[in-house]
């Protein structure tokens, strides 16, 4: 398998689950505003959407959209329950929140790093956020994860975009039991794997 990504966007999150399951994969980086890859190809000869992630499969099909490639990753591995088992409940309520995330969450976080967004464009963006943190905060205080006590793949997707956060003055302290799960996340010796093989931090 070959992981198409770019440093800290949307594609750490398989980043992140591919560690967690110990699945051995190929990693390319993307340069976005160029749709180049590291290695020269045209991206978009790979993905005509554009953006990351993309997975490459070892026979050959190219799977996007990272909700679907890290759910795809899980089922690889049902051992390491990194998603519930297809077809039961707690596998739709994971689905819920992924769903959540890229809806509420990620897609809200877009205009605030886009620089021709108006400053009450942005605002606007922020009161909202603000909401949907505040239904993310509730569920995290009495859970270690977002579905429970056991990390899955919504946790990998949650936390990639929260640390967007720190990058567009997003102010999370309203909600201390979100620096909490941060700090849990990224302790995970699997998710520190995935930020230094992006260059995201050191040591």
């Amino acid at each position: 398998m070959k992981l198409y990504y770019s440093p800290g966007a949307c594609s750490l999150s398989p980043h992140i689950v591919l560690a967690e399951a110990g699945l051995s994969c190929e990693f390319e980086k993307v340069d976005l505003s160029s749709k180049r890859t590291e290695r020269g190809t045209d991206y978009l000869s790979i993905n005509p959407k554009g953006y990351v992630p993309a997975l490459e499969l070892d026979d050959g099909e190219v799977l996007t959209e990272g909700p679907a490639i890290t759910q795809y990753l899980a089922d690889r591995v049902p051992e390491k329950q990194l998603a519930p088992p297809a077809g039961s409940m707690a596998r739709y309520r994971l689905q819920e929140w992924l769903n959540f995330i890229s809806t509420e969450l990620h897609k809200s976080f877009s205009p605030l790093f886009n620089p021709a967004a108006s400053d009450e464009w942005k605002a606007a963006v922020k009161e909202l956020l603000g909401r949907r943190m505040a239904v993310i905060a509730k569920q995290l205080e009495a859970k270690n994860f977002i579905t429970g006590e056991t990390f899955t793949v919504a946790d990998a997707y949650l936390f990639t975009v929260l640390r967007w956060a720190a990058y567009v003055k997003f102010d999370l302290s309203p909600w201390p039991v979100l620096a909490a799960y941060m700090e849990r996340v990224a302790a995970r010796p699997a998710v520190q794997q995935a930020l230094r093989e992006e260059g995201l931090i050191t040591g």
